[in-house]
């Protein structure tokens, strides 16, 4: 894999390129679109109370059907006593069917102030013998166990609806006329009746059992509207046990005081209060850190300030500046890494940002933004990146942050004397399915003991000659584990100075499938 030098920039005397020219991008106001709240208690209201007042007219029509049936039975039962009295008075005489109707027979078939009642006895060829000529046959029945067995129809008679009960009836009576005629001879006797007094009794059972329901319906929405409030109360109360905290309180709900059906409720808010607790701890932790931090640059910077105003010899006051100047740089060196230490920590409980990636190109770019910086310290600067893409799985500022930092602490370890040489290398370990990401220098290098405690943040290792806040690999170690990505150090193999033995730093990426194309990344 051949090292490459990194592009320098053009020269001073060198024709400009043309700014690419920007477009312009027209805002679209929007208008926010309201969202309407809803009610838990209303929607669970209409649930509960839609299907019972859908349910109530099919329990309406369901209860007069029945009350229909429930009406017919002691009818039907009357019709039957009716049919067969009156069968019994037909008989065969000198070869004639007649019927001989006492009165309590036609007492029985008289119409009352209701209902009509009709009756007819035809013969066994149909003929008419007596009652309502106007009475059709019933239909044919050829199965002789129906003779003496009494069976009902449904008909239309005078233009009313009427119920009748129709009986064949075997007319010979006598053993002799039996002996005689060895096939019977079946006269049809009928009985119909309207059907006023069957609707009568039916609305009357309607009645009896939907007039209470009037009555029932709202006390049942009543008990409903009472038996849902004390079913919500709970979450009423949890919402005056929250109200109720101070609000510096994000200790966890007690979720043993809760129904069971809200208890996931109450644990993704006590999630929710820890990850809150996490982060109001990061940022205070991140103010203190800031404010211990700060005060030396700024304790120095007012010195120095000081200092400059009481002097009058234009050498001193030229010194006091340049040390303002240092101080300054300092200070916002730690505090652009203390803003990026901020960022990372905050990151870490995201999963946003995460995308497909080509680590190489990445690097490539971090590295070309670091040239300028290399030159002023007269280090080569160099570059090493595999013949084809290595994909990963990443948040590309994040990325860009923890590359920087690991080029900004080998470049500033690194002597100074144009000897120095800092390689980025972007490979991958086919055998442990990773993507390996190096920066070697041939600084110093790091003792073994020391190499653990470099990534605790505001760590330095003793006798160190060079400045810094000791936050550069506190953010790198925060990234990382941000990626699940490693971080070893060693020294640099390819260092041959051992008075300086160099570091290599290397971390470690899950390495994506690669794609067929440049275009499948995301």
């Amino acid at each position: 894999m051949p090292r490459e030098s990194v592009d320098h920039p053009a020269p001073e005397g060198a024709a400009p390129q043309p700014a690419p020219r920007k477009k312009r991008r027209t805002a679209i106001a929007t208008q926010p679109v309201e969202r309407i709240q809803r009610s838990l208690f209303g929607e669970i209201l209409d649930w509960m109370l839609a299907p019972l007042l859908l349910l109530w007219p099919m329990s309406i029509a369901i209860t007069y059907l029945i009350a229909q049936s429930i009406a017919n039975q002691p009818f039907d039962r009357a019709l039957e006593d009716s049919v067969t009295v009156l069968a019994q008075q037909v008989s065969e005489v000198d070869g004639r069917i007649v019927a001989r109707l006492p009165v309590p027979a036609r007492d029985l078939l008289r119409a009352d102030d209701i209902d009509n009642i009709y009756y007819k006895i035809s013969g066994p060829n149909g003929e008419y013998i007596e009652g309502d000529v106007e009475m059709s046959q019933p239909p044919a029945d050829d199965d002789r166990n129906a003779v003496g067995t009494v069976q009902f129809r449904s008909d239309i008679l005078h233009g009313s609806d009427v119920r009748i009960a129709y009986m064949q009836v075997d007319v010979r009576r006598s053993t002799a006329q039996r002996n005689a005629s060895p096939r019977p001879r079946l006269a049809t006797v009928q009985v119909g009746e309207t059907l006023e007094k069957r609707a009568q009794l039916a609305n009357e059972i309607i009645k009896g059992v939907i007039l209470p329901q009037f009555v029932i319906l709202p006390v049942a929405l009543a008990l409903v509207w009472f038996a849902l409030s004390r079913g919500l109360s709970p979450l009423s109360e949890l919402q005056e046990r929250i109200r109720d905290r101070r609000p510096d309180d994000l200790s966890p709900i007690d979720s043993g005081q809760v129904p069971e059906e809200i208890s996931p409720l109450v644990r993704s808010l006590n999630d929710m209060l820890a990850r809150l607790s996490q982060t109001i701890a990061i940022q205070k932790r991140f103010i203190a850190d800031a404010a211990h931090q700060m005060k030396t640059p700024l304790a120095g910077m007012r010195m120095q300030s000081e200092l400059a105003l009481r002097q009058d010899d234009q050498l001193d006051i030229r010194r006091s500046l340049e040390q303002l100047a240092k101080s300054s740089e300092s200070a916002t060196r730690l505090v652009n890494q203390l803003l990026s230490l901020a960022r990372a920590e905050n990151q870490q409980s995201q999963a946003g940002g995460m995308v497909s990636l080509e680590l190489s190109e990445l690097a490539r770019t971090v590295v070309q933004d670091w040239v300028p910086t290399s030159f002023t310290r007269r280090i080569d600067l160099g570059f090493e990146q595999p013949d084809h893409p290595i994909i990963i799985v990443a948040n590309a500022l994040m990325l860009r942050e923890l590359i920087s930092n690991l080029l900004d602490n080998a470049l500033h370890y690194t002597p100074h004397d144009g000897n120095g040489r800092v390689t980025v290398r972007a490979r991958v370990d086919e055998g442990g399915g990773l993507a390996i990401l190096e920066v070697e220098d041939n600084g110093p290098g790091i003792a073994a003991a020391e190499r653990q405690h470099v990534f605790e943040r505001f760590y330095r290792v003793l006798g160190t000659p060079t400045s810094g806040s000791g936050l550069g690999l506190a953010i790198v170690r925060e990234i990382a584990q941000q990626h699940q990505a490693t971080v070893e150090i060693s020294n640099n193999p390819r260092s041959t100075d051992p008075r300086n033995p160099g570091s290599l730093f290397r971390v470690g990426f899950q390495l994506t499938p690669r794609p067929h194309s440049i275009d499948d990344i995301g």
